[in-house]
């Protein structure tokens, strides 16, 4: 998960560089999908912490990105997002516009989401389907392993 991450670890290096392309490309002012999704990143690269990213910025960006490739899985990034700026409960509501009942990441988003409104056992019932709609076995662990902890309290 991006808030797991030790952002001390991350090469300043290439992000700077990567930086640098981001602005080149949006000087241009003809942004595609993949300036867009770059900025996101751009965004996320500039905090010292997830919860120090501009998360609003990271919306509107969403937003921008829907209007170029609309689509429920850029839809679910954006609930990502929304969640940080208006709350697990808006993001929820979101959610559940979007027909993504067999992409994992959906089920782990609503996961997480519910967990955080101390909906527990929605949120391990999400864990499980999470689970249960990927093949691959390092994130089917670490989705158990999300739901088991929600046992422990």
């Amino acid at each position: 998960r991006l808030a797991d991450q030790d952002r001390s670890r991350w090469d300043r290096g290439l992000i700077a560089e990567g930086q640098a392309l981001v602005r080149a490309c949006l000087r241009i002012n003809r942004p595609g999908p993949y300036q867009i999704q770059a900025a996101i990143q751009a965004v996320h690269s500039d905090a010292a912490t997830a919860r120090e990213t501009d998360w609003r910025q990271v919306v509107q960006l969403y937003d921008l990105l829907l209007t170029l490739t609309p689509g429920p899985v850029v839809a679910l990034n954006r609930a990502v997002a929304a969640a940080e700026v208006d709350g697990p409960e808006a993001a929820l509501g979101l959610l559940d516009a979007l027909d993504l009942d067999s992409y994992y990441l959906y089920h782990a988003v609503r996961a997480e989401l519910l967990n955080r409104l101390g909906r527990t056992a929605e949120a391990g019932e999400a864990y499980a389907a999470a689970a249960a709609h990927t093949t691959n076995l390092v994130e089917r662990d670490f989705l158990e392993r999300g739901r088991d902890a929600l046992n422990e309290l």
